[in-house]
């Protein structure tokens, strides 16, 4: 064998058959949250399931409906925060209550940035004066 039909072949196995090649898959990591904010995912999860319960409706039911599989449903109803918030929005959709989700950060919600804005807000507005450069008119023209 030569040396170019040697590289040949070793350029074929590592490139064009990368089945057998070995791919490190990246390990995934549960995200890190504030306790606040996996209390509210838990209460969000438990709100869930008793609006499911409420209806009637049963596991399997509700995945389908989601188009959702049953664990991830279980996962969404248990706060699970590595869930995807499109899968919250799906299953609050099923029970009639996505409305409620484009008011999460509205503005008249938002007391602090309110407030924040409202401390940026000018004590007083003045009127340019009559002799600022901006307003001037070039004599050359």
């Amino acid at each position: 064998m030569t040396y170019f039909s040697y590289v040949l072949l070793l350029h074929y196995v590592k490139y064009l058959r990368p089945e057998t090649t070995r791919v490190k898959k990246m390990a995934r990591r549960k995200p890190t949250v504030p306790l606040r904010v996996k209390l509210a995912l838990k209460k969000l999860g438990a709100d869930i399931r008793d609006a499911r319960k409420r209806r009637k409706i049963p596991v399997k039911t509700m995945a389908a409906r989601a188009l959702l599989s049953v664990s991830t449903l279980t996962k969404i109803e248990r706060g699970d925060p590595g869930t995807p918030i499109g899968f919250y929005a799906a299953v609050l959709f099923v029970l009639d209550l996505a409305d409620r989700l484009g008011e999460l950060a509205a503005a008249q919600n938002d007391d602090l940035g309110l407030a924040l804005a409202e401390q940026e807000l000018p004590k007083r507005i003045r009127w340019p004066s009559q002799g600022s450069s901006d307003d001037k008119v070039s004599e050359d023209s």
